[in-house]
């Protein structure tokens, strides 16, 4: 299974991203998807979890209501929509996935990593 993120780049507080994970080599029916941030001297934390069969959602509390995760089952490309950006989330971010769809929070469950992609907000 291989995850391709992109979409990152340098915003104002307040503006809004779109990342995109492309995910391929694999069939997903079963599996959880995640968003993951990491800010420099941090711990590498969940943003928000999908299923992948039924597109159920799961948010950090720090996102809920700004950031919105979806997927396209056909397209095998998830997406975080981020809006409402704040400084503080500045961070690399990845996208993971679980094929044993435990969907937690947890980093080491997920066996698979895409490469990341910075974010950027300015004040």
């Amino acid at each position: 299974v291989q995850l391709q993120a992109s979409g990152g780049g340098l915003v104002q507080a307040g503006g809004s991203l779109r990342l995109s994970c492309r995910a391929s080599g694999g069939t997903f029916s079963t599996y959880v998807m995640a968003w993951f941030r990491q800010a420099p001297g941090k711990e590498r934390e969940v943003v928000a979890t999908i299923r992948w069969s039924s597109g159920s959602t799961k948010y950090a509390d720090s996102v809920k209501g700004r950031f919105t995760i979806s997927r396209n089952a056909v397209a095998n490309t998830m997406f975080l929509q981020m809006d409402s950006l704040k400084p503080e989330d500045t961070a690399v971010y990845y996208c993971a996935a679980d094929r044993d769809g435990r969907a937690s929070f947890n980093r080491h469950v997920y066996e698979y990593w895409g490469q990341g992609t910075q974010v950027t907000v300015s004040s």
